[in-house]
């Protein structure tokens, strides 16, 4: 039995919601969520949404600060557009009913981050992405009939009808409670899965960040580009009771000190900017003092700022730091980097189409240019917005050609499974070498090591999917192997040291700035 939709979105962020509102004047759209349908990467998002509305701000003043974070890769038509476009974005947010942080004259209370010349964020707190979802939830909620959420539906494989040019006509997805595999078919397939941050052991991305986007895009065909420019933030809680806690880069903005065990001050020796240099040099400054002083952690220390302003600008980092024993108004916080955003993916135009035809790929898990070699602090949520925005049109001119009809999911001889140690051993063991091998820092070395073992767990990991029947844990780690290759792959390609990629084989810039571009070969 199959279910058909004018639309097909997979994932419910700021990226498959803004896209799935719009389209819904023109077709019904069904929007997949692996867990609850606000449960994302948007949803824990913190620092806010980077754009012009400052009286002193210039779009030219954004653009160069994101081609500079860049490092020389970032497409220039991308950057545009999304700067261009993103007051009229955050406009049409605020009609929706955000409620974002207010100044004098009720003004956007403007924040500043690092690599930013002028204060652009507009922020809800430190709440921003939970605030953003409410308001964009509670729109859809307006679109009944229009538009349906299937909730703890995780999508396994994109539909190719082959007989009508190999476009995507869908995909198959797992009814995670009921354990079956149904059959969704639309003409448009839109990729708005997020990240895929759990493929490093340490992260600040929710547990639903596998990379189901890009290893299902590549599998089916689509070209995946950078994905050796996984972004390490450079500020994560260190506690043994706060996995993936983020510390925003906005309490930096706000005049965040970084310091050793010691007290002393170290930034100063790596950029003139200090702790609002950019993430990717932020992030291997503190990788190098941990390897130089054997510290656990280095801190940020806001104790020089008064306890009403960190209690009203950042309730819920001071609420969730007094919760771990940390009072941030009188003691520095234990930070380390983790994986934190993804700035390749699967390769789209200005509108989001790939190239496979009848699929688009909009926010994290696209690679559209905008970021580069390394993205400029809060322009995911605005690239989120913009590109949606964008998508709509191409996604009304690829609707318009029917997806014809699939054969249902075949199980094939698949049994249970009576060796899960067998999917949560590996599950380990991928994100364990990608973080000692794959990290901030690399080496040739160190990817040949992680290439060779990821290709026999490839292996292990393609047989056992085939011999039992699908869980969720076995779908996302089939998923996490696949763009952990994609990472490695892409890592041994690129010989030099751009951005997020530093290799101790290749310190220096290229000459040329040029795309990792990746396509998997036809089936002979």
């Amino acid at each position: 039995m199959s279910e058909h939709f004018d639309a097909l979105v997979v994932g419910g962020g700021i990226a498959g919601l803004s896209f799935a509102l719009k389209f819904a004047r023109f077709g019904r759209v069904a929007v997949l969520t692996k867990r609850q349908r606000w449960e994302g990467s948007t949803n824990y998002a913190q620092g806010g949404i980077a754009s012009v509305l400052a009286g002193d701000d210039t779009f030219e003043s954004h653009v160069e600060d994101t081609l500079t974070a860049g490092a020389g890769l970032c497409r220039r038509d991308a950057v545009e557009l999304c700067v261009r476009h993103g007051p009229e974005r955050i406009r049409e947010l605020v009609a929706l009913g955000a409620r974002f942080s207010r100044g004098p004259g009720d003004d956007f209370d403007l924040g500043r981050e690092g690599g930013h010349a002028r204060r652009r964020i507009v922020h809800a707190q430190d709440l921003t992405g939970r605030e953003v979802e409410r308001a964009l939830l509670s729109a859809c909620d307006g679109e009944q009939g229009r538009i349906a959420f299937f909730e703890h539906h995780a999508a396994v494989d994109l539909i190719r009808a082959d007989r009508r040019g190999g476009r995507c006509a869908g995909a198959y997805v797992l009814d995670k409670r009921r354990g079956e595999v149904q059959t969704f078919l639309a003409p448009v397939t839109v990729l708005a899965s997020g990240g895929s941050g759990k493929v490093y052991l340490y992260t600040t991305n929710p547990d639903v960040s596998t990379g189901d986007g890009v290893a299902m895009a590549w599998r089916a065909g689509a070209t995946v580009a950078n994905m050796e420019f996984m972004q390490f933030h450079p500020t994560c809680l260190f506690h043994p009771q706060a996995r993936n806690f983020l510390i925003s880069e906005a309490l930096r903005g706000e005049g965040g000190v970084l310091r050793l065990r010691s007290g002393e001050t170290f930034m100063e020796r790596f950029h003139p900017l200090r702790e609002l240099a950019p993430r990717d040099i932020v992030a291997r400054a503190i990788d190098a003092e941990l390897k130089r002083t054997g510290d656990d952690c280095v801190t940020l220390d806001m104790t020089h700022l008064p306890r009403p302003f960190l209690m009203e600008r950042f309730p819920n980092i001071y609420a969730t730091c007094r919760e771990h024993g940390i009072d941030m108004a009188a003691q520095p916080i234990p930070v380390v980097p983790a994986a934190h955003y993804q700035c390749g993916g699967v390769a789209t135009d200005l509108a989001g189409r790939t190239d496979l035809p009848g699929l688009l790929a909009v926010g994290e898990v696209a690679c559209t240019g905008l970021h580069g070699a390394n993205r400029l602090a809060s322009n995911s949520l605005l690239e989120g917005l913009v590109f949606a925005h964008e998508a709509v049109e191409a996604a009304r001119e690829a609707s318009s050609v029917p997806p014809g009809e699939a054969p249902d999911w075949d199980p094939g001889k698949a049994v249970d499974s009576d060796e899960q140690v067998v999917v949560s051993h590996n599950w380990d063991e991928i994100r364990r070498l990608m973080w000692n091998y794959v990290g901030i820092v690399r080496t040739d070395k160190r990817l040949a090591r992680a290439r060779r073992r990821l290709e026999l767990l490839r292996e292990e990991i393609r047989g056992y999917y085939w011999d039992h029947r699908l869980t969720a844990d076995l779908v996302e780690l089939r998923n996490i192997a696949e763009v952990a290759w994609l990472v490695v792959e892409s890592a041994s390609q690129r010989r030099e040291s751009r951005g997020l990629h530093y290799t101790l084989d290749c310190p220096r810039l290229a000459p040329v700035a040029a795309e990792t571009r990746l396509k998997k070969p036809p089936k002979a």
